[in-house]
């Protein structure tokens, strides 16, 4: 069966905006990419045939007015093409010696000596990794582990949580950096199954552990020497002592899916939340991350 297929492109410092809209209005068949490298989004819709792009599509244009910047762009899907018409917009990218890289470019893809590799399928809503708040916990994550080996210490003897792990993408890099104590948790059964999922694609199944919970259950009685929690800025906020609580000493928090503007407001709760803690901030478009390190 042929399928019609709708792409517009949107200021990517308004994506979060388009994604809320998808959200509230439910309609199945829409899609929000984003590429933070190329700093370029797409709203992607596919639908059984014209009628219904045309439908769906006046839907939602009255919702997001003015956020386009192109006119969509139609076309028709070959049976099957679907699958991979997301292809054109992920590329491999890196940071340090990890390398983020679709699984479709395996076959091609030379790895440099000494560097490691984390094999990215959106198509099982893993994600590729683009998006902001990810690459500040990534950059953070890649930093914390050279500066370790720099300072004659393994990563492999810090554990390493990610609180609300989503896919797995931050725990499963960190895996690949060498930290071998590694857990992710997530209050979502179907996002833990994801991240065992992509656990399994890079051959990691065996070495991170992935279980539900939330930020009170998920770190209840375990400690970690880094805490990574890429989450909304409200959220941390309100499980600011329960996260502080989790750091061992020595330890670091790393915290970003904070707005940049509300920087300053997360900074005020967790230095309420961890008096003493040397603090720091990044940012990167319009988002920031929050890092703080325990004293020993």
């Amino acid at each position: 069966m042929d399928l019609c297929e709708i792409k517009i492109e949107i200021a990517p410092g308004r994506a979060d905006e388009v994604d809320n809209v998808l959200l509230e209005l439910g309609v199945e068949g829409w899609s929000l990419l984003e590429d933070a490298v190329a700093k370029r989004a797409w709203v992607v819709g596919i639908f059984a045939d014209e009628a219904e792009v045309a439908a769906r599509w006046k839907e939602l244009n009255g919702l997001v007015a003015g956020l386009a910047v192109a006119e969509p762009v139609r076309r028709k899907l070959q049976d099957g093409d679907w699958r991979d018409s997301y292809k054109a917009h992920f590329k491999a990218w890196r940071f340090g010696r990890l390398h983020w890289v679709p699984v479709w470019e395996r076959e091609k893809f030379s790895l440099p000596a000494g560097d490691e590799v984390l094999w990215l399928d959106p198509g099982m809503a893993f994600g590729t990794g683009n998006h902001e708040t990810t690459r500040l916990c990534v950059e953070r994550l890649t930093e914390l582990e050279a500066k370790a080996r720099a300072g004659g210490d393994r990563p492999a003897r810090r554990r390493v949580f990610d609180a609300g792990c989503g896919s797995g993408i931050l725990a499963l890099s960190a895996s690949k950096l060498g930290f071998e104590d590694v857990a992710g948790f997530d209050n979502d059964p179907e996002a833990v199954k994801v991240s065992e999922e992509n656990a399994e694609l890079n051959g990691l199944a065996e070495k991170v552990e992935f279980y539900v919970g939330d930020l009170v259950s998920g770190m209840a009685g375990r400690h970690a020497d880094v805490v990574l929690a890429n989450i909304l800025a409200d959220v941390l906020i309100r499980f600011a002592p329960q996260l502080v609580a989790a750091v061992t000493p020595g330890g670091t928090l790393v915290l970003s899916g904070i707005l940049a503007v509300e920087s300053a407001q997360v900074r005020a709760a967790f230095g309420a939340a961890a008096p003493g803690w040397k603090m720091e901030s990044r940012q990167l478009g319009d988002w920031s991350d929050v890092v703080l390190t325990r004293p020993r």
